[in-house]
Formats: C-alpha cells, sequence, structure tokens
C-alpha cells in the first residue's frame, strides 16, 4: 500500500503540465482562435506589413529605349571660293537619326542646285553625302535644341572662272566634306516636329587655276520631322 499510493499520486500530476501547452498547428493548417484576454498571444503580423510597404512604393518609371527620327525638307546653300564670290544654291535635304535620350546617330543627305551660273546656261549643284554625331543639350515640352558634326563626302560640279578670263563649262569633283553646326525642334505633336538649323559645310572644288581647293559653305535647312518611338513629353 505504500507503494501504490506514491504511484497514483505521481500518475495524477504528470499529465497536468501537458494540458497547459499551446497547440502545434502545421504548416498551411490555420490557427485555433484563442479568446482575447489580457494573456492572450499577439498574433503575427510580419507578412501582412511586409506586402504592405511594397504595395505602397512608387511605380519603376520605364526605361527609355532608343528613338528614330525621319526628317525631310528645304535647304539654301550660299556656296563659294571667297565672300565676294559666292552663288545660292537650294534643293532638298533629308536625315535619319536614331536617338538614345541626349545623344544620336544622324545620316544625312542634302542636294542643292544653281541654274544658269555666270550666264552660261549650265547648272552647277552640291551632293552631300555625311554622318556623325547629334547632341541635344536643352529638351522641353514644346522645343529642343541640337548641335552637330558630320562627316562624309560631297560631289560639286558646275562652271569654272579661269584665270585667263574663259570659263570652263563642264566639271565635276568628288571629295571630303565635314559639316557643323545646330538647330532647334519645334514639336507639334508627339510625333511630328518643324527643324530649322545652319551649318558650316565644307566641299572641294576647282579655282580658277583648276586646282582642287576648299570651299566654305552656309547651309540652312527647313525640314518637317516624323518621330517613331517614345518621346518624353516631361516639361523640365
Amino acid at each position: 500500500m505504500r507503494t501504490i499510493f506514491p504511484a497514483l499520486f505521481c500518475f495524477l500530476l504528470c499529465p497536468a503540465p501537458a494540458s497547459a501547452q499551446s497547440p502545434i498547428v502545421a504548416s498551411g493548417a490555420e490557427a485555433p482562435v484563442v479568446p482575447a484576454g489580457d494573456d492572450a498571444p499577439i498574433a503575427p503580423v510580419k507578412s501582412e506589413t511586409r506586402f504592405a510597404s511594397v504595395r505602397g512604393k512608387p511605380p519603376i518609371a520605364p526605361s527609355k529605349g532608343k528613338t528614330i527620327e525621319l526628317s525631310l525638307g528645304y535647304s539654301y546653300l550660299n556656296n563659294g571660293k571667297s565672300l565676294f564670290d559666292r552663288m545660292g544654291l537650294q534643293g532638298p535635304d533629308a536625315s535619319f537619326t536614331i536617338g538614345f535620350s541626349h545623344l544620336g546617330v544622324k545620316a544625312d543627305f542634302d542636294y542643292a542646285r544653281a541654274s544658269n551660273v555666270m550666264e552660261t546656261g549650265h547648272h552647277s549643284d552640291v551632293f552631300s553625302y555625311m554622318a556623325g554625331p547629334v547632341f541635344y543639350p536643352l529638351r522641353r515640352r514644346r522645343f529642343d535644341t541640337y548641335v552637330q558634326t558630320l562627316v562624309g563626302g560631297a560631289r560639286v560640279s558646275g562652271p569654272v572662272r579661269l584665270s585667263n578670263g574663259g570659263i570652263l563649262l563642264g566639271g565635276w569633283a568628288t571629295g571630303y566634306a565635314w559639316a557643323a553646326g545646330g538647330g532647334v525642334n519645334y514639336w507639334a505633336s508627339d510625333c511630328l516636329a518643324i527643324r530649322t538649323g545652319v551649318d558650316y559645310l565644307r566641299t572641294s572644288y576647282y579655282d580658277s587655276s583648276l586646282v582642287l581647293r576648299g570651299q566654305g559653305n552656309i547651309r540652312t535647312t527647313a525640314t518637317v520631322v516624323y518621330f517613331f518611338g517614345m518621346r518624353s513629353r516631361k516639361r523640365r
């Protein structure tokens, strides 16, 4: 009896601590509802706070990709060997530009012509084909500015006044050419603009001694630009 009563007493006391423990909930199972009270455990809210902070972040702006510009219009070329021996030529101008934000690469094609040069009944023309970088230092909602440097070649033809007073009626020369200048784009819409620009164009042609020499030309252009791509319209 002395052994039986202590054993029964221990048997009754041992299960008591297990009934007071919180039950273990398997992964994915729903936690049991615990009555509110001072000693009630607080449900974890870490995951809800994390998702709320992610949803509260501002949206990330899309990256700017490349854009394509195609322009076509009119050009006027003030051509000659000096300031006192010049003539005006005019014709079409076309360009193709691939841009990346404030920088681009441009291919330019220009043809200018003058008729009845020196009253000979013959014409003179300049056809230039150049390419190079374009930089846009200032961009606004309605307009932006650009500067460019182009290199390539040019074919020049026309009568040449000789040193003995005669005139060589037919002649042509092809050589290196380069241009440097800038201008303004005025945007009528997101995809259409009017462009005006001025360039110093350097070409080569024969002088009065039939020696091939450099010629300084001033070229002005007025073109319509069509824009392919996502152009930013933010005011800066």
